[in-house]
Order: structure tokens, then sequence, then C-alpha cells
């Protein structure tokens, strides 16, 4: 599929990362760049109903070969992590890998390592796409968008595929809790959606974190240090007091896996006046982010006791919420993607995301949205890379899922 790696490579090299602190939608203007380019391949694919929205939203529909189906979306989102840099990214294609480690050449301290990448001793014989180590690569989730568009090109290139209507959907800043922001569920119109934007193969991913975000701002004193016995407080001590006297032998990312959820600590900035900390509260049962919100408010109420004239404010924002309770609506969602895994010739692994996708909002608003696996591997992270076998296997997945609603009645 060298059509697959093609359109990876192009849509890799488009900087759309999202920047959390920007104020509109999309949030950054590389998103509205590769959009644009998205309309115009959709249109010669020759979709019917091809738009950009206001938002930098695409959305285009594969029409059905058969009557009566229902209509399903597929969905990927157009932004990357504004955790690390994607300016000037060169990707790497390592043809028949061989199973070890590997170094990238832009910053050989960087090293994909074998025993530290789950999955990655089974890739041997594959081709895998790597960054030279200075940037992103970008495959969460623009291996997703290579998938769907490499899957619509096959069911527009031979119509004798029998399917329902598709909606393909690629939405903006996903990565920073705004994928379906602006969305509209009357003009996607589907009965059920799938997210396309899970890492390795054969992936099922029918639930998620519930997540929110507290900002904690600590406002302190600030006059000149020369002078500041019994007068100055300042914020950024008591932002290492507030960091110290969170849970961190438990509820922190760096000690829990599986089920269990946490309190992650992931921006700061400011100064003496004031200091403000972002703060990821996750956890697979809802109710218990509750509980996550009282612990910040506590240590926030020992350091305004025990430092007087301080000020230390929580405030916490809805996120998204786990997307299993939703998925009962319509248990075809996930019955029928199984089987469509099944029919590519792998074992679906039903997993559980310890994150979220746009899937987690979309399933909450009234549309269930599995999320199925691309070929991505170690997300937000320099050492990110795709497997270009894997993402082929996506592919098939997805054109046997059409298949398979093409049989279904609405």
């Amino acid at each position: 599929m060298s059509s697959l790696l093609d359109r990876f490579l192009r849509y890799v090299k488009v900087d759309t990362r999202a920047v959390e602190e920007a104020g509109k939608y999309p949030s950054s203007d590389g998103q509205f760049d590769l959009g644009k380019i998205l309309k115009k391949e959709l249109q010669d694919l020759g979709l019917s109903d091809i738009s950009v929205d206001k938002w930098g939203i695409v959305m285009g529909t594969i029409p059905g070969t058969v009557n009566g189906a229902p209509t399903i979306a597929w969905c990927s989102h157009m932004d990357t992590s504004p955790e690390f840099t994607a300016t000037h990214l060169k990707p790497q294609i390592v043809k028949n890998y061989n199973g070890k480690d590997i170094v990238l050449p832009g910053d050989k301290s960087r090293v994909i390592r074998v025993d530290e990448t789950p999955g990655m001793a089974d890739l041997k014989g594959k081709t895998l796409i790597t960054t030279d180590g200075t940037t992103l690569l970008g495959a969460d989730d623009k291996a997703g968008i290579a998938v769907i568009m490499t899957a619509t090109n096959e069911l527009m290139s031979n119509r004798r595929i029998k399917h329902g209507p598709i909606r393909v959907l690629f939405t903006c800043d996903e990565e920073i809790g705004h994928g379906c922001e602006k969305l509209d569920l009357k003009n996607i119109d589907a009965q059920v959606a799938y997210t396309c934007d899970g890492e390795g193969e054969g992936g099922l991913e029918n639930e998620t974190f519930s997540a929110d975000l507290a900002t904690v701002t600590i406002t302190g004193k600030n006059i000149h240090p020369g002078y500041g016995k019994d007068v100055m407080i300042n914020a950024i001590r008591l932002a290492g007091q507030f960091l110290s006297r969170m849970p961190w032998q438990r509820l922190s990312p760096e000690k829990e896996s599986g089920r269990d959820g946490f309190l992650h600590p992931y921006i700061i900035e400011g100064g003496v006046p004031e200091v403000k900390i972002r703060i990821l509260l996750r956890s697979f049962v809802t109710a218990d982010l509750k509980d996550e919100a009282k612990i910040l408010r506590n240590v926030a109420a020992t350091i305004m006791a025990e430092f007087p004239g301080a000020k230390v404010d929580v405030k916490v924002q809805k996120q998204y919420r786990n997307m299993f309770e939703y998925l009962a609506k319509e248990p075809r969602a996930v019955k029928l993607a199984g089987k469509a895994i099944q029919n590519a010739g792998m074992e679906p692994k039903f997993q559980s995301i310890r994150g979220g996708t746009d899937g987690s909002r979309l399933s909450e608003m009234g549309l269930p949205t599995p999320n199925l696996s691309v070929g991505m591997h170690n997300f937000h992270s320099p050492l990110e890379f795709a497997c270009l076998d894997q993402m082929e296997n996506a592919v098939k997945v997805l054109v046997e899922l059409a298949k398979l609603w093409g049989k279904e009645k609405k």
C-alpha cells in the first residue's frame, strides 16, 4: 500500500500541534492547513457532502452501495500533542526492521529500546516510520487519518463492495480535550462511529478513563527580596509545598497501572507573585474524580492555614467520561468491530485506554464510539513511531467493518 505510506508522510509534515493556551478553536493554524489538504483529497476521491467548517472540522460522505444500511462514521483527529515540537519533521523509514534498538540519527541520545517498548520485538521484519529524534512523528493521530483515507480510497475505487453510507470525520484539538466541542451530532447523523486512534493492531478499546482538569492558582506577595522579611510570600516555594504534599507513592502515573487512576501535575508556570499548576485527574470510575479533587482542595487548605496571606485556588473543569457505560446503547458497535478484526485475520484485543479519545465525548453525547488500533507506538514522545504493516491491517479492518454494517438494518 504505497499510497498509505505516501499519505502518512504527507500528513505528518504539516505541523498541527495543539496549543493549550491559544484561546481559539482550532488552537493552531496548521490544523486548518491539514484540513484544506484533506478536503481536496476527499474531493479527488469523489465523496459527497464534503465540508471544512469555520472550526476547521473536515467531513465527507462515502455514498452507500446498498439501501437501508445504517450510516456509520470513521473519525481521527488532526492535531498532535503540544508536549513536544513537531516543526521541521524528518521522517525515517526503517524497512525490514532487524528487531534491535533504533538509534535516532538527529539526536543519538534518543533510542527506541526494545526492552522499553511493548510489542516492539514482534515487529521484526516489518516497516517502521520514526523521526530523527528531534520532533514528534504525529502518528497520533495521522496514522488514523492515513488509514481512514486509504480505506476510503478502497471503497470509492471498488463500488462492488456492499456497504452503507460512511461519514469521514477529522476533528481538531483532541489532544487538549476540545475535539468534540464544536461537533453537532445532527450533522454527522450516524448510528455509530469509530475513532481510529489506537496503538498496535487488533485493539478494540471500549473503555476509557473519565477525566477532569484541575488548575491550581497560588497567589503570593512579591516585594524586593532585600526587604522581604516577614512580608514576601513566594508562590514558587508554595507551589513546591503543594506538589510535595500531593500523593506520589499512589495516585501518580509513575506508580499506577491497569485500572488505577492518578493525579498528574504536568504544567507549572509563574513567578513569585503567582504560580499556576495544571493537574490531570483520571479514573475509570467517574465518581472517584470528586475524591481526587477533594485531595487537591485539602492540600490547598493546609497551605493557606500554614501561610497566612497566601491564596490557593483549585478550579476543576470537566473533560471527558468513560465511554463504556454509553456503548451499551448500541451493542453492535463493539460486536461488529470485533468481527471485522477477525475477518481481517487478527484476534480482537479488548482493551481499556489509560487515556481518552474523541470517542469518549462522542459516546457521552449519544453517538457510541469505540476506538480501533492504527499502528502507532510511543505517542507524545520523540521516540514515537508507526508500523506500516499494522496500518495496512487497520485499513483492512475498516473495509471489513463497512461490509458488516452494510448487512445491518437501521
